[in-house]
């Protein structure tokens, strides 16, 4: 990971606040995540932007765990048009109909338990991986579960703030 200035991080720093708003939000669905962020703007390395986005998850209230969850789309069902949704789930993409299948079903149950979308850092996750998680994890308690989603959620932020900042000019 980058941990210097780059000019993703130098235009993040130096855009507007609806701009970075805006941003911070295709990374966290989470507002009060991202006014944290945004009020500590400007940060002398990505570095800095990852500590800072660490320490606001961990304040994250229920509510705010909550909002942020409503961002993601079910594993199996990226978001259609997003090509962030499609990347982070490319594991499910080659997986047979039949596992597809699995999950669909055992992430309704997960909701129906959890009451939000079941939710891991699915980059570099085979289809079987995300399966055998969600089956581990769906035995939970609440409130366990709760800070393993604050977990996985912390390092899809880590992942999305990284391209954030290493993205070049012409591609923001």
């Amino acid at each position: 990971m980058t941990s210097g200035t780059t000019p993703g991080l130098t235009r993040f720093n130096t855009s507007s606040d609806s701009e970075a708003v805006a941003a911070l939000h295709e990374v966290c669905s989470s507002s009060a995540w991202g006014s944290k962020l945004l009020a500590q703007r400007p940060y002398s390395t990505a570095e800095a932007l990852f500590l800072a986005s660490d320490a606001a998850m961990a304040e994250l209230t229920a509510e705010d765990l909550a909002e942020a969850m409503a961002g993601h789309p079910p594993i199996g069902r990226p978001k259609a048009g997003d090509p962030t949704s499609s990347r982070e789930q490319s594991g499910m993409s080659g997986a047979s109909a039949e596992l597809k299948a699995e999950m669909l079903e055992l992430n309704l149950a997960y909701q129906d338990k959890f009451g939000h979308v079941f939710l891991i850092c699915a980059t570099g996750r085979t289809g079987e991986q995300m399966r055998d998680a969600v089956r581990e994890r769906i035995g939970n308690a609440p409130e366990t579960e709760r800070e393993i989603v604050r977990t996985e959620l912390g390092k899809i932020n880590r992942i999305r703030l990284t391209r954030l900042v290493e993205t070049p000019e012409e591609e923001s």
